[in-house]
């Protein structure tokens, strides 16, 4: 048995993404820019691709932009509003400390070029307030940039409470909804959202492309020159193919949101429910305001490479946090934000699933991850000084 739950890292590409790819590297192969015929046919697939993606959000096609994938859209967006906030006066941005390393490192960038970052702290739950950020702003306050929900966690935030305080504010929001979109309800008018990213393969689209919705009047600055594509804010060739699988995933997605959410979340609640019973063992995130799919835990005693590789042995896929540092020896940053200590952070497992998933396979894990957890307690100095009393348990 193979069992994929590590659905925030990448998902499989959907029957309906694929069938809009096809097409687009054989028969619609042309190149959107150019005016003949076929090059015509490709630029009507992106400009559908466009209007797809505006209706899922509520907006206008002017206002999305194709990218890479989710890292390049939040440092276009937040390297833009840095830009716009200089020429004010205005060089403070806030964020929060458990943000994507996408967000963090640009920031800290942007920290090296003068400009002063306020990390808000996220509390035990991994989550902040629309109280919290109103204090925090400034008169020179440049920019308001916060995950709509956590890749490590799962914790989902108050997007909309937040928009609305930027607006009245009058200081620019970005959100970073990578692990939201497809998945929870987005609208960026009603949300107050001045620029958001999302990823093509968190929500079975594919790999290596992504969206930068930003409001019309957001003038943005260019990451990539040489070219006019994308309104002239993305040079480069418009990758037609991923484009057209994304919106497409996008659509199907958004079509099915509900049932998909009122399914994994059930399948997610039993996991959580029966983690819990593993001893000295505690979920990561908020209970209740968290990703349908989303299962995070830490198992005091233990090393999570060591579970991960175990867990793999036996057919389940799984991770210990962001799979864009799989390869760091560090904890992770958003576990140690939520006060979790280092030997405690290091014990981690994540466990995301999708509606493809099924209650036989949550049954297995369950079945198998409290087996492992047990054999790598005993064979642990660590755990045998907790058992001892030589430590105390923190979990």
């Amino acid at each position: 048995m193979m069992i994929y739950a590590d659905n925030a890292a990448t998902t499989r590409v959907s029957d309906t993404a694929l069938a809009a790819m096809l097409p687009c590297f054989q028969e619609q192969y042309g190149n959107p820019s150019s005016l003949h015929s076929v090059g015509q046919r490709a630029a009507e697939i992106l400009t559908a691709a466009r209007e797809t993606v505006a209706e899922v959000l509520n907006c206008s096609p002017k206002e999305i932009y194709f990218t890479s994938g989710g890292s390049e859209a939040d440092n276009q967006a937040i390297l833009s509003a840095a830009l716009l906030g200089a020429k004010k006066g205005k060089k403070h941005i806030i964020s929060t400390a458990f943000e994507h390393h996408a967000v963090l490192h640009t920031l800290q960038k942007l920290e090296k070029e003068g400009y002063e970052v306020e990390l808000l702290p996220v509390g035990s739950t991994g989550t902040v307030t629309a109280e919290q950020v109103k204090a925090a702003i400034r008169p020179d306050t440049a920019l308001v940039t916060i995950m709509y929900a956590n890749n490590e966690i799962g914790s989902v935030l108050p997007i909309a409470e937040i928009g609305a305080v930027c607006k009245e504010a009058g200081v620019l929001f970005h959100t970073d909804a990578v692990q939201a979109a497809g998945h929870l309800h987005i609208d960026v008018k009603a949300q107050n959202i001045d620029m958001l990213s999302l990823s093509g393969h968190k929500f079975h689209g594919p790999k290596g492309v992504g969206v930068l919705y930003a409001r019309l009047g957001v003038r943005l600055a260019n990451l990539i020159e040489g070219g006019a594509q994308e309104k002239g804010k993305r040079a480069g060739t418009e990758n037609i193919p991923a484009i057209a699988g994304m919106a497409a995933a996008l659509k199907e997605a958004a079509d099915h949101i509900d049932e998909n959410a009122a399914k994994v979340s059930a399948l997610r609640d039993k996991l959580i429910d029966g983690l819990l019973k593993i001893p000295h063992s505690a979920l990561n995130g908020d209970p209740v305001n968290r990703l349908p799919g989303n299962v995070n835990f830490c198992f005091e005693g233990i090393e999570g490479e060591s579970l991960l590789l175990l867990l793999d042995a036996k057919g389940i896929c799984a991770s210990s946090g962001s799979a864009c540092t799989s390869g760091s020896l560090d904890p992770s940053h958003v576990l140690l934000a939520i006060g979790r200590p280092h030997e405690v952070a290091h014990g981690s497992l994540r466990l995301s699933l999708c509606e493809d998933n099924t209650e036989e396979e949550v049954d297995y894990i369950l079945e198998e991850t409290p087996k492992i957890v047990e054999y790598l307690r005993n064979m642990s100095p660590m755990w045998k000084d907790l058992i001892a009393g030589k430590r105390q348990f923190i979990l």
